[in-house]
Order: C-alpha cells, then sequence, then structure tokens
C-alpha cells in the first residue's frame, strides 16, 4: 500500500493543482491553463539549473527535506481507512512532526537565503504555522478522543461519529483548510506582489520543483485529511479511495473559488482569524470531552 499511496499522491497532486488554477482563470474571466500544466511546469524545472544564491547547506537541504518529509507523511496515512505498512510506526505525533518538518525546512532554506523579500515571508510563514497548526491537531485530538487512540489508522480511516463536536470542528476544517494551504487570503507569506513568493523568491530548477511539489503534495494531503476524517465511509476500500478522490477534487474546486473571491488578509488579520479558528476547535474538543 505504500506504493499505491506514493502512485496516487504523487500523480494527483498536481492535476488538483490545476483545478485550483482553471477555477481561479474561470471566476477571473480568463480562460486558464491547462489542467496539466502543473507537470508541465515541474518538467521544466527539472530540466533547469540550480542556483545557489544562498550558499549555506541549509538552503540546499532544505528543498529535499521538505520533499522527503510530504513523502512519508502519504507514506503512512491509511488512505480509504487501509493501513500501509509505516501507519503502524507512526501516530498522530509523528503525523503533526513531519508536516511540522517539512514547513520548518522551508523556513530553514527562506532564512539561509539572506534575501529580505524571503526572510519577510519565512517571519510570516512561522506565524502562520504556529497558529494555524494546532487547529489541525485539535480535528485530529478529536478523533483521537472518539476513537480512543492516537493511531492514524482509526483517525483518518474513514468516516465519523456525528456529534455536535463533530459538526463544529468539521466547519472549522474547512475554514481553516484554505490557511492550512496557504491559498487567498491566507497567502500571506508568498504574496507574489509584494514578496514576489516570499520564502522561495531565491530557488530555482530541481530544487524550486521539489518545494512546488512538496506544496502540492501539503495540499492533497490537507484536502484528502479533510475529506477522510469527516466523510461517511462504505468500509470497501475500492469503493471509498474513489468517491474520496473525487471529493478531494471538489473540495480542491472551492479552494480555488474562494481564493478567487476573496482578497489577501493582512498578517494582523490573518492572525485574529486564526485566533477565532483555534478557540472554536477548542470548544470542540471541549465538547466532544463532555460527550457531546
Amino acid at each position: 500500500m505504500v506504493a499505491v499511496n506514493l502512485l496516487v499522491f504523487l500523480l494527483l497532486a498536481p492535476f488538483y493543482e490545476g483545478i485550483i488554477r482553471r477555477v481561479t482563470a474561470r471566476v477571473q474571466s480568463r480562460q486558464g491553463p491547462p489542467l496539466g500544466q502543473p507537470y508541465f511546469d515541474l518538467l521544466k524545472l527539472l530540466g533547469k539549473e540550480n542556483i545557489d544564491a544562498g550558499g549555506a547547506w541549509p538552503f540546499r537541504l532544505a528543498p529535499v527535506v521538505a520533499f522527503a518529509a510530504m513523502l512519508v507523511v502519504v507514506s503512512i496515512v491509511p488512505a480509504a481507512g487501509t493501513a500501509t505498512v509505516l501507519t503502524g510506526q507512526g501516530d498522530l505525533i509523528t503525523l503533526v512532526y513531519l508536516l511540522t518538518l517539512s514547513g520548518v525546512a522551508v523556513l530553514m532554506g527562506a532564512f539561509a537565503s539572506r534575501n529580505a523579500y524571503a526572510t519577510i515571508g519565512a517571519s510570516r510563514e512561522m506565524v502562520t504555522m504556529i497558529m494555524i497548526e494546532p487547529v489541525l491537531v485539535m480535528m485530529l485530538l478529536l478523533a483521537a478522543i472518539r476513537h480512543g487512540s492516537l493511531d492514524l489508522a482509526p483517525l483518518v480511516g474513514g468516516g465519523a461519529e456525528w456529534a455536535w463536536s463533530t459538526v463544529i470542528m468539521a466547519l472549522v476544517s474547512l475554514v481553516a483548510l484554505q490557511a492550512f494551504v496557504a491559498r487567498q487570503p491566507f497567502d500571506i507569506a508568498e504574496a507574489e506582489v509584494e514578496l514576489l513568493d516570499g520564502p522561495y523568491i531565491e530557488y530555482a530548477g530541481p530544487n524550486l520543483a521539489l518545494l512546488k511539489y512538496a506544496r502540492m503534495l501539503k495540499q492533497m494531503f490537507y484536502a484528502y485529511v479533510v475529506v477522510a476524517v469527516f466523510m461517511p465511509a462504505t468500509g470497501v476500500a475500492a469503493v471509498d479511495l474513489p468517491l474520496q478522490l473525487v471529493a478531494v477534487g471538489v473540495v480542491c474546486a472551492a479552494l480555488g473559488l474562494t481564493g478567487a473571491t476573496n482578497p489577501r488578509f493582512r498578517i494582523d488579520q490573518a492572525v485574529r482569524f486564526y485566533a477565532v479558528l483555534l478557540a472554536v476547535s477548542l470548544g470542540a474538543v471541549g465538547l466532544v470531552l463532555g460527550g457531546y
């Protein structure tokens, strides 16, 4: 199943990115790029030369670490409730650690580049991680409390027992998803107009391809987790997986629609928004502890 997970995520992550781009373009009354454009972008970058602008080892290692961390994440996730040989080697804490490692690697590379725009973008990304990652923890913690285990198989195994706490957390997760994947209005760290891609500004060639691929994998993973945790499941992997992947496509279309119709938040506005999400998610965890 590890090979299946890797194949599904590596093949489909750029496709979902293409859906977001196409929806964004249509909302802006443009034709938009073909759905396969992200694949061509990655191939083009892989054929170019790396530029070692930072000259420091964190700058060089960051793309590899970020990409490798996301590969491990998608390898341990029990897609459609089917555990891989690696699922039992990790739990909720391992998952959060790997996601954080991928983000921290990008931050270290940005700081090591010694570019002012990259540093500002990395600072914003650090604030975002501190505020929004706990919301993901609360979402998985709620599932862990319901199942009485930190193991990933029951947490992401498909289907949730619906109660008031589940409904509230599902709504919080859908709203927070835009921030998890750093899409407008939460693309504050990259802010193409002001910061020219922020943490990625000094990267080029294969290193930039790895960073962009890792970001696409992260985007698909977050969308998949929300679908897998809250969408009812039949218990048959051959049925659940295609349905979940279709649902992920719908979620990505919603991400594109939301991003194209909302202006970017300032960092202080985003922090206040994250604080509300965190408070509501904590309330949902409190409800599940109270039996609701």
